[in-house]
Parts: structure tokens; C-alpha cells; sequence
């Protein structure tokens, strides 16, 4: 009986995690694809210029962690690395570009930035892209 709750708790967790990846992912495009039109747009960009880049290449940078790197976290595809650029996104949304402004301007990015880490730790889990490419490779080593 204890095997069978493991094995249920396993695949509890795993469709957990795949609701997670998928909402939150879902979640980050409603912010990722406004500035991917923006950028595409060409014209005058006004964006927050992360350590002197220029204000074209901060929105290059967070356009690639919100939409690409959601993409990649939504299919469970080299995810931790996704979440890496993410995490990173959210700490400069969070404690510098709105690091002066009351908490109700931070709120978001740190939501986002809890679950991210929740992620990076339990990683995509095995409804994921990332755990059929390794179990492939397991199986190759054979």
C-alpha cells in the first residue's frame, strides 16, 4: 500500500508542477508579448537602461527572459536554464527598477520571482520536455 501512495504521490506532484509551468508561463507572456511588440515596432523605445546597455537592448534582454524563456518553461524545455533568466528578470523588475516604489509596485515581480525559485529547485518535473530528452539519454547509455 505505501508503494502505491508514492508512485500516486509522484505523479501528483508531476501534474502539479505541469499546471504550474504551464499557468505561470501563460501568466508571463501577458507581459512578455507588449514588449516584443514594442520592440518590434522599431520606433522610440523608453525602457528602464540596465547598467548603461541602452534602453533598446534592457528591452532586448527582458523581452527574451518574458517571452522566449516563458515558451521554453511552458514545453519543460532546457527549463532551469529558462528559469535562470527569469529569476534574474524578476529580481531587477522587483528590487531596482521598483526597488523605491511601495510594495504594491513590487508585489508582481516577487510572486513571480517565488515561484520561479519554487521551480528551479523541483525543476519541470516529468511532463516535461527536459525529462524525455534525459530519459532518451539514460536509455542510450545502455
Amino acid at each position: 500500500m505505501n508503494n502505491l501512495n508514492s508512485n500516486s504521490n509522484t505523479v501528483l506532484k508531476d501534474i502539479i508542477l505541469l499546471v504550474v509551468r504551464v499557468f505561470i508561463g501563460f501568466a508571463m507572456l501577458s507581459h512578455g508579448f507588449p514588449k516584443l511588440q514594442l520592440l518590434i515596432e522599431g520606433g522610440k523605445v523608453e525602457f528602464f537602461d540596465f547598467l548603461g546597455m541602452g534602453a533598446k537592448i534592457s528591452l532586448g534582454l527582458t523581452v527574451f527572459a518574458e517571452f522566449v524563456c516563458s515558451i521554453l518553461l511552458i514545453l519543460g524545455l532546457f527549463t532551469r536554464i529558462a528559469l535562470g533568466f527569469l529569476i534574474f528578470t524578476m529580481i531587477i523588475a522587483g528590487f531596482v527598477v521598483h526597488g523605491a516604489d511601495p510594495f504594491e509596485k513590487q508585489e508582481m515581480s516577487l510572486i513571480y520571482l517565488s515561484v520561479y525559485l519554487l521551480l528551479i529547485v523541483y525543476g519541470a518535473g516529468k511532463i516535461s520536455v527536459d525529462y524525455m530528452i534525459e530519459k532518451r539519454k539514460r536509455a542510450n547509455d545502455w
